[in-house]
């Protein structure tokens, strides 16, 4: 679930990179608009995600298994 959740979280900042330099949003060309409902599903799943990726901030690290 981590790795999902960051894969949606930088596809969304990759987006927002786009409208920052070139005023494209691409999740909107892609689904009909900013406020086409599939467009708005893509904007509420990748807002999840970033709200999922905040508690990677506050976990223990725990090492990795050396196989």
């Amino acid at each position: 679930m981590d790795r999902l959740a960051l894969i949606l979280v930088i596809i969304g900042a990759l987006n927002w990179g786009l409208i920052g330099l070139f005023g494209i949003d691409l999740v909107a060309s892609i689904f009909g608009g900013q406020n086409a409902m599939l467009s708005r599903i893509v904007y509420t799943i990748v807002g999840l995600a970033g709200l999922w990726t905040v508690s990677l901030l506050f976990r223990e690290r725990v090492p990795a298994r050396n196989h």
